[in-house]
């Protein structure tokens, strides 16, 4: 059978489609395995990566139990009619006639059956999040022919009641619980403390049990097997919105896919007996980055018993001794794998009656500090070049790199060592500290605590819960189940399979079975993911350095050419000095109003303020200040925005004012002074006297501040005359070019008088904030302003403030929006909340317009953005777009946005754009 195409242009199918189609037509029915011929360069978009893992592995002639994808634009047709084309049933009966060929078994046959899996799979791996259902075929009498064929009526009685159990729970919403409840009394009854103590007889009891389920919800198990596929089919392609789908998204803020696709494979058994077995693995530690191969893996089982948590497994190592020719294979394969796609591969297998089946394999999901490992460790082996590494990492992989962990000294004390109470498996690297919480719903509600979940075992329902608690718990399952997969891919500290404890959730209390100890909830406990150590208390964590194949990593980021550098956004020596070490090229934000808010400080701003006494105080905060961030710079550039805030915000509520207050800012009457106050009150503080506002009507303010940065700067060079110091001084809220060349002209004469009075070169430059609608329109005007002495640009560079500069264009207040930008992004009126990713459609069109307009009359224009977007890789990769000279964002984002920008650059290299950022904004001069 060949692929089977449809039109792309039929009608609700995403854009996106037709710039995957080839002539106007996209693949629909996808064949896989066998005598199936693997497509060339598949498409992730509409295989999903499942469907393309499939492809690639019969590509390098890995056996995969044959079968067919039903492509990604079929879930869109399935979302908006809840229905497929009814001409795709007949391209599905044609893909089973090729499957029962090759495997030479027949669908529904009642003699020797061929069993059917049907599995989800979205171009991005969201693991646990959508349906899976296997043993498709099986009733009552293909249920005969099986036992018949396989001389094994405890292996076909099994299949099928694993059957009735997923049937009724993803196609018919019968609560697998009600299941499960059966399954327990049937081995209450017989004694049995395993599913592998229960024999055939047993079994057929158990299917009579699930058919009474059935009975008693008013449904009933379809006996025809192509019946079966059809709804399995449109289940899982519903299951794409199933309210854990959605969450899941949500939370890992995964936009701009097509759906699901739905992956139609031949049954391979790994419940036959002791020859057969199924498990998951991955090449290299997905916990630490080890070169070592790590999984799990059960004898005489299906794959869900594995990812599922219901049974614990074995090591994969031990598959060795019990399967040795099956496990031979299979490191061949994995070993294959990771050089066929550059990266640490996670793979799902089965072994029947010992022939080894590859059933699914992708990029596996780790830590951060595994994926900087792995990606290291992959170029010194060969495998991949430093740029495909970096594009291995994500940006949020580094975030989890900075987050806590136990420091080595805490972890050799006996405050450690002595409290520890239980270990369990190593599910999630990390350090957690936080109150017991016994339930997901709670642990959403209280999002804002720090909590640890608790749980025997973790299912997909748990997703909220999950990420909103700092580390989570089990009591059951291995490092491949879907509490240890889910929280290596947060980066959230995770201890699973911990036997020795028993978890009464209805009592919300945790029994320690070795020592009887009993621990309830909102107790503070610490979990050590690396190690699988529960501790009883709170232990101090500590947060982690750039160096070793962290620093190698970011190392290579910077070595990328034509990227966007990182700057920090700073307002002390020690937070400079931090963005150093992390890496940081300079400092592209000083805000000087958080100069003014210490304890201290504030009674001689507020005396200024109100009687306009003390300024020259006030200098010498911020010159003291100045002198320990250029100090910790060490001589790189140094951008200080200029008062930005309204004054009133420096005054103290009415409600504080007292006598003494009033007797310390110089008043004799307590009454007068809340009069003074109240006159500077603003019914829009935002729109009002702030900015370049504040320097125009009260000008001895700029003077001050340009004093104390360029007399900060003299007292370094007076101190160590090789230091060069480069202030770049920033005028904010400019509306229009007259303002800023009031501003400029009073920062540059007294900046030139303090470089005469101490007699020194210093070198400074002056540039404004974009961060108003009305300047970034009149950008070329702003840019083009000379100083009438030399005739030399006066403006040097703009800085983006994106924070207000979203606010003012699409009029919304960023501390108000929270109340319905969620509602917005479940409505899909907005892709993404605009206040961490920049909105390029209209914001972002902003930008880029005022960049090339600022670039077209001052091509030495340096362009930047200090906005919180500054750290974001999405936006990133569109500030490198419109040709930014560089970002700034607060120190512990430095790492993210070091790496963020050279993928950014990479990517846009691998487009074809491999042009210089100013030819870039040439090319759009056309535009303006």
């Amino acid at each position: 059978m060949t692929t089977v195409m449809m039109d792309a242009n039929r009608p609700g199918l995403d854009p996106m489609v037709m710039e995957c189609a080839k002539d106007g037509l996209i693949e629909a029915v996808v064949p896989f395995g066998g005598s199936a011929v693997p497509i060339q360069n598949p498409n992730r978009h509409i295989l999903g990566g499942k469907g393309l893992g499939l492809q690639e592995m019969g590509s390098i002639g890995i056996a995969v139990p044959p079968g067919f994808t039903l492509t990604t634009p079929l879930c869109q047709i399935y979302q908006q009619t809840n229905d497929l084309p009814t001409e795709l049933w007949e391209e599905v009966k044609k893909a089973i006639a090729r499957l029962e060929n090759d495997m030479g078994k027949k669908f529904g046959d009642a003699t020797n059956p061929l069993l059917l899996s049907c599995r989800s799979g979205a171009a991005k791996s969201m693991p646990g999040m959508m349906d899976t259902v296997l043993n498709i075929g099986l009733n009552d009498e293909t249920v005969k022919g099986l036992a018949s064929a396989t001389g094994n009526p405890r292996f076909a009685y099994d299949s099928f009641r694993r059957l009735l159990d997923m049937f009724g729970d993803v196609v018919l919403g019968i609560p697998h619980e009600d299941f499960e409840e059966k399954h327990a009394a049937l081995k209450k009854k017989y004694d049995a403390q395993t599913d592998l103590e229960l024999n055939a007889d047993h079994l057929m009891e158990l299917c009579q049990a699930y058919y009474k389920v059935y009975e008693d919800k008013g449904l009933e198990f379809p006996q025809d097997p192509f019946e079966q596929i059809q709804k399995c089919v449109r289940a899982v392609f519903g299951s794409w919105n199933s309210s854990r789908a959605i969450k899941y998204r949500k939370l890992n803020n995964i936009t701009s896919l097509l759906g699901t696709a739905t992956n139609v494979q031949t049954m391979v058994f790994g419940n036959l007996g002791e020859t057969s077995g199924t498990g998951v693995a991955f090449s290299r530690d997905p916990g630490t980055g080890e070169a070592k191969l790590k999984g799990e893996y059960l004898i005489n089982a299906q794959g869900e018993d594995v990812v599922a948590g219901i049974r614990t497994p074995e090591p994969i190592s031990t598959m060795e001794k019990n399967l040795p020719e099956a496990y031979k294979e299979f490191i061949q394969n994995v070993n294959a794998l990771e050089r066929h796609f550059k990266d640490m591969q996670d793979v799902e297998f089965t072994v029947q009656e010992g022939k080894l089946w590859m059933l699914q394999c992708r990029s596996g999901k780790r830590t951060g500090h595994a994926a900087i490992k792995i990606a290291v460790d992959l170029v010194k082996e060969g495998i991949c070049s430093r740029e495909e590494a970096l594009l291995n990492v994500e940006p949020d992989h580094v975030k989890q790199v900075l987050h806590p962990t136990f420091p080595q000294k805490v972890l050799d004390s006996p405050q450690y060592k002595d409290n520890i109470i239980a270990v369990g498996l190593q599910g999630g690297p990390g350090a957690a500290v936080g109150k017991l919480c016994f339930h997901t719903e709670e642990a959403e509600e209280r999002s804002s605590e720090d909590l640890i979940l608790v749980r025997e075992n973790t299912s997909p329902e748990d997703v909220g819960g999950m990420w909103a608690s700092k580390g989570i718990l089990t009591s059951r399952g291995g490092v491949t189940s879907h509490a240890a997969v889910v929280a290596r891919s947060w980066g959230k500290p995770c201890v699973c399979g911990c036997s020795d404890l028993e978890i009464d959730a209805q009592n919300n209390i945790m029994t320690i079975k070795s020592t009887g100890e009993v621990l309830k909830a909102n107790e503070l406990i610490s979990i050590n993911g690396s190690t699988g150590e529960v501790i009883r208390c709170a232990i101090p964590t500590e947060s982690p350095t750039v160096d070793g194949d962290f620093g190698t990593l970011l190392s290579w980021a910077d070595e990328i050419e034509d990227s966007c550098k990182v700057m920090t956004n700073a307002d002390s020596g020690p937070d400079s000095a931090k963005a150093v070490e992390l890496g940081a090229k300079g400092i592209g934000l000083t805000r000087t109003e958080h100069m003014f808010f210490d304890h201290a400080r504030l009674p001689h701003v507020r005396a200024w303020i109100l009687h306009g006494v003390g300024i020259e105080k006030l200098c010498e905060f911020q010159r003291s200040d100045f002198r320990d961030i250029f100090r910790a710079m060490g001589g790189k550039p140094v951008t200080v925005r200029l008062l930005d805030p309204p004054l009133h915000e420096f005054t103290p509520p009415l409600t504080s004012v007292c006598e003494s207050m009033a007797k310390e800012l110089g008043y004799d009457d307590v009454h007068q002074l809340k009069i003074d106050i109240e006159k500077m009150h603003e019914e829009n503080p935002m729109l009002g006297l702030r900015g370049c506002r504040l320097g125009i009507c009260r000008p001895e303010l700029t003077t001050m501040q340009v004093e104390a940065i360029m007399n900060a700067a003299a007292d370094i060079i007076d101190v160590d005359p090789s230091a060069n110091p480069f202030p770049r001084i920033m005028i904010p809220l400019v509306g229009n070019v007259r303002e800023f060349e009031h501003q400029a002209l009073l920062v540059k004469s007294t900046a030139e008088k303090v470089k005469k009075e101490r007699n020194k070169n210093l070198r400074y430059e002056i540039g404004t904030m974009i961060e108003v609608p009305s300047a970034a329109l009149q950008s070329e005007k702003i840019a083009a302003t000379k100083d009438p002495e030399t005739g030399d640009f006066l403006c040097k560079f703009f800085s983006f403030g994106t924070n207000d500069l979203t606010q003012m264009t699409l009029g919304i207040s960023r501390d108000d929006a929270g109340e319905f930008i969620p509602k917005y992004n479940e409505l899909g009126i907005f892709k993404k909340d605009p206040f961490k990713t920049i909105d390029a459609d209209g914001v972002g069109w902003l930008l880029r317009l005022s960049a090339a307009k600022g670039r077209s009359v001052n091509p030495s224009l340096s362009l930047s953005v200090c906005g919180e977007h500054g750290g974001d890789a999405a936006s990133i990769e569109f500030f490198d777009d419109v040709g930014l000279d560089y970002v700034s964002c607060s120190p512990f984002r430095v790492p993210v946005a070091r790496l963020a920008s050279a993928q950014a650059a990479l990517k846009r290299k691998a487009s074809g754009r491999t042009e210089l950022k100013q030819h870039r904004v040439a090319s759009f001069k056309g535009a303006i």
